[in-house]
């Protein structure tokens, strides 16, 4: 009964950040260029060493035998391009990233909504440069052009190309908020074949019923795994109040 609790606790604490993740994906379907988390499971068996002796009953494998949650990946797959009108909204159809120069060091985001300071340097909404061939991307002031592979012209003469990214597929990269991301040093490179749109911007590729689906579903399956921690508990102290009378 005691290794029934400890599965039941562990899907519980599983169902618990699995909830976090799906909320976390409910609250940004408005974000431009989010990329819905998706969570993965391990599992965890009762004969934990292979080479272990010890047959486990198929009961004993039931009730030992159970998932943890393992982490999370981002699901890559491009959102709508909504049109904006804006010559520095930059939408992205396919893969590839942005990059962007940080105080800590490069990110990369699908996020296009880009404006430009007093001395010509394309920022991102929260004021980081965004990054060219070149450097960070400077441009003097006239009618913004930018094609589809990303070279920048103004006024019809060519200035620079963002500089956009793709990664392997198995590459970690980690979400650190407002739609951007980081990755390992020297994984990132060159996008073969960017696809870029003037005047929109990617919305997020987390459908909203999607989303209010999978957190209900979460939800009910936490609420069945705090039911049968109660029923533990209570065979627990049942078992207690009858073995105590016993105890010399």
């Amino acid at each position: 009964m005691g290794s029934g609790f400890y599965a039941a606790f562990t899907g519980l604490l599983a169902g618990t950040q699995a909830l976090e993740l799906a909320a976390n994906n409910l609250a940004n379907v408005s974000t431009t260029g989010y990329k819905a988390q998706l969570e993965f499971y391990n599992s965890v068996e009762a004969s934990l060493a292979k080479s272990s002796p010890q047959t486990l009953s198929p009961l004993n494998q039931a009730i030992n035998n159970y998932g943890v949650l393992g982490g999370s990946t981002l699901n890559l797959q491009p959102g709508e391009l909504e049109s904006t009108g804006n010559d520095l909204d930059l939408g992205m159809s396919g893969s590839g990233f942005f990059v962007v120069q940080r105080p800590s060091g490069l990110a990369y985001t699908r996020n296009g909504n880009f404006m430009v300071d007093a001395d010509g340097q394309v920022l991102t909404s929260l004021g980081y440069p965004v990054m060219g061939e070149q450097g960070p991307l400077v441009i003097p002031s006239g009618q913004v052009s930018v094609s589809t592979d990303g070279t920048v012209s103004v006024s019809g003469a060519v200035v620079d190309q963002l500089q956009i990214v793709d990664f392997p597929a198995s590459t970690p990269m980690v979400p650190i908020g407002n739609s951007m991301y980081s990755a390992p040093q020297g994984v990132a490179t060159p996008a073969t074949s960017p696809q870029i749109h003037q005047g929109t911007l990617e919305q997020s590729n987390m459908s909203p019923i999607a989303g209010t689906v999978s957190l209900i579903m979460i939800q009910r399956q936490a609420q069945l795994l705090q039911q049968a921690l109660s029923i533990f508990h209570n065979e627990f102290n049942k078992s207690a109040a009858e073995e105590l009378p016993h105890v010399t």
